[in-house]
C-alpha cells in the first residue's frame, strides 16, 4: 500500500473541522498555529501521508481558514451531530477516491505524517480489518484512526438509529487495535514521534496555550544558487520552523515568485503555510534554476 516516499497509495484523508467548541469558545479549526492555523496544519500533514484527497467536513455554514491544495470541503447535514455524522459524510465523500481513509479531528497540533502512515499500514494485515484503531495510554483514538470508506452507509444508519458514537460502529465491524508497541514498531514513527504526541489534542484554552508554547519543529534549510549568499548561507542550517514560509524567513528569504521551495525532494508551489515536520530538509532554489 505504501510508495517509496512513505506515502500511502489508494488512501484518502478526512479531517473533521467541527464547529464552535464550548470549552474553547471559538472554532478550533481557526486557532492560530505558528502563523498558520490548526486546520491548515493538520490537513497539510495528512496530505503528506496519503495520495488521495483530504476532505474537510465542516459544520453547516462554518467559515474555514485558508486550505492547501488537494483539499475538498463537505458539510455536516446539521449542527452538533457529533463525530459519527462527520465520519459518515467524510467516508462517503472519500469512497469515490480510495478504499481506506485516515480520519482525524482538527485539534491535533503534533500529528505527524509518520503516524498517519503507520496507522494506514494496519490495513495490510490478514484478515483485513474494517477499522485500524490506535490505543495510546490505554485510551482508544477513534479520531486518529483508519476506516474503510465502505463503512459510510453503516455509520449513517447507526446515526439514524441514535447510536452515534464510534464505539457503536466498532461493535459491528472488524477492528484492529494498535497499542504503543505496535505503533512504534514502525521505525519512521519511532524516530519522528517516540512519545506519540500525534494523538495529543487541545480541548481547553490551557491545552492550547501549553501546546503553542512548545518550539516549532527543527528542520534543515539549504539555499542554492544566487540565494546562497551572506554569512553561512552556502551550507545547511538548522532552524525552528513550522511552515515553509517561516523557514524562508529564518534564513532571510521571502517566499515569492522568484524562489522555489522543495521539501524532502517534493516541490512546494508557493504555499508559505505548507507545514513542516521535525527532520524535514527544505531547499530554496532561484526560480530561474528550477525549471
Amino acid at each position: 500500500m505504501t510508495d517509496r516516499t512513505g506515502g500511502v497509495r489508494a488512501a484518502a484523508g478526512v479531517v473533521l473541522a467541527g464547529g464552535r467548541s464550548t470549552r474553547m469558545g471559538t472554532p478550533k479549526a481557526a486557532l492560530e498555529w505558528h502563523s498558520s492555523t490548526l486546520l491548515r496544519r493538520v490537513t497539510g500533514v495528512v496530505a503528506r501521508a496519503v495520495h488521495g484527497p483530504v476532505i474537510v467536513v465542516r459544520a453547516p455554514g462554518q467559515d474555514l481558514p485558508a486550505l492547501g491544495p488537494r483539499v475538498l470541503v463537505r458539510e455536516d447535514p446539521e449542527e452538533g451531530g457529533g463525530p459519527m455524522v462527520g465520519l459518515a459524510v467524510g467516508l462517503a465523500a472519500a469512497a469515490g477516491h480510495a478504499d481506506v481513509a485516515f480520519v482525524c479531528s482538527t485539534d491535533l497540533p503534533f500529528l505527524h505524517s509518520a503516524f498517519v502512515t503507520a496507522v494506514l499500514r494496519g490495513f495490510d494485515t490478514a484478515p483485513a480489518p474494517d477499522v485500524v484503531l490506535p490505543v495510546v495510554g490505554g485510551f482508544r483514538q477513534p479520531m486518529a484512526a483508519g476506516y474503510r470508506t465502505a463503512l459510510a452507509p453503516r455509520a449513517g444508519k447507526l446515526v439514524d438509529a441514535g447510536r452515534a458514537k464510534p464505539a457503536h460502529l466498532f461493535e459491528e465491524v472488524a477492528v484492529r487495535r494498535l497499542d504503543e508497541n505496535a505503533l512504534l514498531a514502525d521505525a519512521r514513527l519511532a524516530g519522528a514521534d517516540p512519545a506519540l504526541d500525534s494523538v495529543f489534542n487541545v480541548n481547553t484554552p490551557g491545552d492550547y496555550r501549553a501546546a503553542r508554547e512548545r518550539p516549532a519543529p527543527e528542520v534543515v534549510v539549504v539555499r542554492h544558487g544566487a540565494l546562497a549568499t551572506g554569512n553561512g548561507a552556502a551550507g545547511p542550517r538548522r532552524v525552528l520552523a513550522a511552515t515553509v514560509g517561516a523557514a524562508a524567513e529564518r534564513v532571510g528569504l521571502t517566499l515569492d515568485e522568484h524562489v522555489v521551495a522543495v521539501v524532502n525532494g517534493e516541490r512546494v508551489h508557493g504555499d508559505a503555510e505548507s507545514p513542516l515536520e521535525a527532520g524535514d530538509t527544505v531547499s530554496f532554489i532561484p526560480a530561474d534554476l528550477a525549471h
